[in-house]
């Protein structure tokens, strides 16, 4: 069981600090450089294309070396917290219910070919990575925490920017063939150090010119408060509407619904579909799937859908969110 370290009270909802502003990351004229003495992990479940990102536990070993403007990885190894509500929202680690989201795309088969999708509170990226993977015509990356997207994010997409395991929509419809054979769960993981010689060469080397390369070119890399993030997509001549939008432990705050509640209503196609995973409850700050639940119900935009449950131990959940009617465009 893993509980949720956050430095704020169920009483005092709100985030401490001032509103973040969001700006659009573009990566370096020099991706490759985010890949110098990476130490890679690879998460491979079932049928699903292998899932490349950086080791955690080495990162936070090297974070000092790493550039830090908002300080995060300092303040939450200073105040041993997994979560700094208003400061740093947790997108350094990998959460369970990630994991989750994973097993069910794996077990229902679903594919993305052609569709826009957009990986909100991403953290490592690994459901748009996913995505990407697996044929989708355009993955967003949003997280609240700029370090997030330049340290962990736009890394671990690179390290995923090879042609070895990378689908296109012809591969969709021959899927399940001569893949990884072991149905494993998020235990399955192969932490490989980068060496200079032997064997296979690690992702980072396998990798083409990212700035040529197709997977990048279909990505875009968002900081900042979802409302924020929000205003600067409809902004745009044309703003983007997803038909994929994943979020994965992301309503821990009941301060955050109604940000996040219009988000999804604004971004979401009229047909599309939010894949929400999350813990029944968090501790500290008294947010959870009932709750959220009842303020989605009150609005009556979206019908709620279980999609996954899991029971033992701190009970979790995947549910699926959609419009009760067709939006208008």
């Amino acid at each position: 069981m893993h509980v949720v370290c956050i430095c704020q009270t169920k009483d005092d909802p709100k985030p401490a600090e001032p509103e973040k502003e969001a700006k659009e990351h573009l990566p370096p004229s020099d991706p490759l450089f985010l890949l110098e003495d990476a130490v890679s992990e690879t998460v491979a479940m079932g049928t699903l294309p292998a899932l490349h990102f950086l080791n955690e536990t080495v990162f936070e070993k090297t974070a000092s070396e790493r550039e830090d403007g908002e300080e995060i990885i300092s303040r939450t190894a200073d105040q041993r917290s997994d979560l700094i509500s208003g400061v740093y929202e947790g997108g350094l680690k990998v959460w369970e219910c990630t994991y989750d989201l994973l097993e069910l795309i794996e077990k229902d088969r679903e594919t993305f070919g052609g569709k826009s999708v957009l990986d909100l509170g991403c953290g490592a990226g690994l459901l748009g990575i996913l995505a990407l993977k697996r044929g989708a015509r355009q993955v967003h990356f949003q997280d609240y925490n700029s370090t997030v997207i330049e340290q962990l994010t736009l890394p671990n997409v690179l390290l995923n920017c090879h042609d070895d395991d990378v689908e296109s929509e012809d591969d969709e419809k021959e899927k399940g063939m001569g893949q990884k054979e072991d149905g494993c769960k998020k235990n399955v993981k192969d932490v490989e150090k980068q060496e200079a010689s032997g064997g296979d060469p690690p992702p980072k080397k396998r990798a083409l010119d990212p700035s040529q390369h197709s997977l990048l070119a279909r990505c875009r890399f968002f900081s900042g408060e979802w409302i924020k993030f929000l205003a600067l997509l409809l902004k745009e001549d044309r703003s983007p509407k997803y038909d994929i939008i994943f979020t994965s432990e992301t309503i821990y705050n009941m301060a955050y619904y109604p940000a996040l509640h219009e988000t999804l209503y604004r971004l979401l196609a009229p047909d599309g579909l939010v894949y929400l995973a999350t813990k029944a409850h968090y501790f500290g700050v008294g947010g959870g799937l009932h709750l959220f639940e009842k303020f989605v119900e009150e609005r009556g935009i979206f019908s709620v859908d279980h999609l996954w449950d899991v029971e033992e131990g701190l009970q979790r959940h995947v549910v699926g969110l959609r419009f009760k009617m067709v939006k208008a465009s």
